[in-house]
């Protein structure tokens, strides 16, 4: 998913629901700690050199319970770290 179809997610939900790869449901009450830019610059087994970039989420479960990020709080964490992203909609 790229980051400009997320945004539109969030844009569409009045709460955040995320799932893991194993199906469990994270706890309401997460936080995201960072949202980054994440670089791979390598060259392949062709010795093709290639370079990859995804936007990256740090997710946290703290123990304050009472906590719970809505989208639009996402959605303005994102907007500050959009800088690093030069205007590229990037894989989330």
């Amino acid at each position: 998913m790229k980051i400009s179809q997320f945004k539109q997610h969030l844009n569409s939900i009045s709460e955040l629901n995320i799932i893991q790869t194993n199906g469990m449901l994270i706890p309401k009450h997460f936080h995201i700690t960072e949202v980054g830019l994440t670089t791979k610059h390598y060259i392949d087994c062709g010795g093709t050199e290639r370079t990859e970039k995804t936007v990256s989420f740090q997710v946290w479960v703290a123990d304050d319970t009472d906590h719970k990020l809505m989208p639009e709080k996402l959605l303005k964490i994102i907007s500050l770290s959009e800088r690093f992203f030069n205007g590229e909609d990037l894989e989330v």
